[in-house]
């Protein structure tokens, strides 16, 4: 009995580390994660939505080695785009796999003892991603019309979509501005909407097609927290509210587009037994968040970072 019990305790403490606070329990859990190519450190142009963007917390690409700072890009060639996370998006897929109980290629471990296998291996899998990938320093359906055309705040002058022009601010070295078009903007609400619903749902495998390999690992790792924990998230009844692009441009083959977007939604986290332990199953809660979307030209956009706004 004692044994069982510490071992208990230990799986506690596990999860206690690995496992953030229920609150912002939506998609992307609060946090600014993903890869903007070239601009990943560098601050999204002000926009009427959102006038100011958190620093991207957690991102596969890497600091320029000459030191960068937010606000001032930090440009590595190997990295960014659809390719920097797809070891991440595999591990994630991993992660969330073990803890949900299928294991890797689906084998899966019962019993308390594998829980704390499982919850072991994640911590260590964890850990080594840090080493591997840490830099030197560490609306409602209405389409287009939800997105503002009024100027930013910080003097930008007016424009296309609130962001003065296909990308706020100008060009910036080594990118190349692009325009943005009605139909791109229906897509961006569209994407809001399917991965907050692919997010409650838990598909891994519906996730896959609307996020990069990168953010798909990092979306894996918080369901798999909140498997761990014994909670489920769900946002439903998503609906744009307003959002107005930040800035567009093309480099090496990609496409990108950061829209800052301010949205309503059902936010509610439940218990194993069905129990609403935060947030509420029918009051709407509001959120204001800055995506960077990517695609290869004439492709579909999916997304690429989250940013939170400050």
């Amino acid at each position: 009995m004692r044994r069982s019990h510490f071992l208990l305790a230990v799986i506690a403490a596990l999860a206690i580390t690995l496992t953030p606070g229920l609150a912002d329990a939506r998609a992307g859990s609060g946090a600014s994660i993903g890869s903007r190519g070239s601009q990943t450190w560098s601050a999204p142009p002000a926009t009427g939505t959102a006038p100011s963007a958190s620093p991207m917390q957690q991102s596969m690409t890497p600091r320029s080695p000459y030191g960068s700072s937010y606000g001032s890009p930090g440009y590595h060639p190997g990295f960014g785009g659809f390719g920097s996370g797809l070891m991440g998006g595999l591990l994630g897929f991993g992660l969330a796999g073990l803890l949900l109980g299928h294991g890797f290629g689906g084998f899966g471990m019962f019993g308390l003892f594998g829980l704390l296998i499982r919850i072991a291996i994640i911590v260590f899998i964890v850990r080594w991603l840090i080493r591997m990938f840490s830099g030197p320093s560490t609306a409602f359906a209405g389409g287009p019309s939800m997105f503002g055309r009024g100027p930013p705040p910080g003097g930008m002058g007016g424009g296309m979509m609130g962001g003065g022009g296909p990308m706020a601010g100008g060009a910036r070295s080594g990118v190349v501005p692009i325009a943005i078009a009605p139909a791109d903007y229906q897509a961006f609400e569209q994407l809001l909407i399917a991965i907050q619903a692919a997010w409650s749902a838990q598909d891994l495998h519906r996730l896959s097609t609307l996020l990069t390999p990168e953010m798909l690992s990092y979306f894996s790792d918080q369901l798999a927290e909140q498997a761990s924990r014994g909670v489920r998230n769900t946002v439903t009844d998503v609906r744009l509210v307003q959002g107005d692009l930040s800035e567009a441009w093309a480099e090496r083959g990609r496409e990108y587009a950061t829209v800052a977007m301010r949205f309503q939604m059902i936010d509610a986290t439940y218990d194993q037994a069905g129990r609403v332990v935060d947030g509420s199953p029918t009051e709407h809660v509001s959120a204001t968040e800055i995506w960077t979307f990517i695609r290869v030209p004439g492709g579909r956009w999916i997304l690429s970072a989250l940013q939170q706004t400050r």
